[in-house]
Parts: C-alpha cells; sequence; structure tokens
C-alpha cells in the first residue's frame, strides 16, 4: 500500500517531519494534499474513506489495487470487455478498468475484498464453494460481484435473466453451468433465510 503523508512510513522521521512541516508551511493539509500540493481524491472504497495521491484520470482499477492495496480485483483486458475487475458502484456493477477514479468520487465502491461483510455476498461466496464453481478462478472475483449485484435487484431470477446479467463476464475455463447453477443456489438459500 502506498504510504500518504499522515500514515507510518519506512522512511526517517525527519524526513518525514520535514514533509510535513513543507505541506503545512505552504498552507496545505497533509492529509488531503501531496507534497506538491496538489488536492488527494478521497475514494469511499469498502465502506471506508481512503485519501489517494493519484490523478482523476487514473482508471479504478489501478487506484484499488496498487494504491489502496485492495487486490481480489484483477485486471483481465483493460477494455471493459472481460469483466474481471468488476466492483460495485453504489451497488451496480461496473468495469473498474474503464472507469476513472475521478468519475466515482463521491460515490460508494466496493470490491470482492470486502464482499464477506455483504450476506447477498456471503451466500454468493458460499454457494461458489459448495458448487466448485471455480476451476482456475481468475475470472471469478467479477463473477461473484456480478452475481451479487443480480441478486440484489432480482432475488430469484430465471435462467434468461442470469445469462443476461452475466453476460459481461467471461469464463475462459467455461464454468457457465456451475455459474448459473450456485447462482440459482444462493438465490435459494436467501429466500430460505428470508422466511
Amino acid at each position: 500500500m502506498k504510504h500518504l503523508l499522515h500514515e507510518k512510513s519506512d522512511q526517517p522521521e525527519f524526513v518525514c517531519c520535514a514533509v510535513r512541516a513543507a505541506a503545512v508551511g505552504r498552507g496545505l493539509d497533509p492529509i488531503t494534499s501531496n507534497y506538491a500540493g496538489v488536492l488527494m481524491i478521497t475514494l469511499k472504497l469498502n465502506g471506508q474513506e481512503h485519501p489517494l495521491d493519484v490523478t482523476e484520470d487514473m482508471p479504478l482499477l489501478w487506484a484499488i489495487r496498487d494504491v489502496a492495496g485492495y487486490t481480489g480485483t484483477k485486471f483481465g483486458c483493460g477494455m471493459g470487455l472481460c469483466g474481471s475487475c468488476t466492483v460495485h458502484i453504489d451497488g451496480l456493477p461496473a468495469r473498474s478498468c474503464i472507469t476513472p477514479v475521478g468519475s466515482v468520487v463521491g460515490q460508494s465502491v466496493a470490491t470482492i475484498d470486502n464482499l464477506h461483510s455483504d450476506p447477498v455476498g456471503q451466500a454468493v461466496q458460499q454457494a461458489w464453494l459448495d458448487g466448485g464453481v471455480a476451476q482456475c478462478g481468475f475470472c471469478q472475483g467479477g463473477q461473484i460481484m456480478s452475481a451479487t449485484a443480480l441478486l440484489k435487484v432480482n432475488p430469484k431470477p430465471s435462467d434468461a435473466q442470469i445469462e443476461e446479467a452475466m453476460i459481461g463476464n467471461i469464463c475462459r475455463c467455461g464454468t457457465y453451468n456451475r455459474i448459473k447453477t450456485a447462482i440459482h443456489q444462493a438465490a435459494a438459500h436467501l429466500q430460505e433465510a428470508k422466511a
């Protein structure tokens, strides 16, 4: 994880103090501005505010992985075609590889790294495990994020609705039937839990 000015650093303390003093001396807040005085972008990621020293046009995927340190979201194609990089932005699935970080300021971004805290996400992850869905597993984070978003808006989807919702997620191992079965299993579990 990239160190911010207000975090503990492996730099000698006198260097950290000098950077902080220079920032404060220029009237900058060392928590919201970088050493050059450029305002940092604050991203609400997995329920926490993260001030990130990135440009607004940086793909959200790289801000999540390389700057904030959440590595569950994967790079697949870089063109928004495969779905490996799927995250939730205000609850809706989005491809983080083509989403500029500046476009999500003020919105809530959730990644696979924190899906265990979501009851629907838990049910989907458990169904994935119970059904042995993953083969190589590379695309599965994006698959799970899309499936979770689907079940939040449609708690009892048909096969056709599942196929429509999951069409943007590619599995090179071809586990589509297991994915569909797991989504039905998660939906059934969630319905039982409500009863």
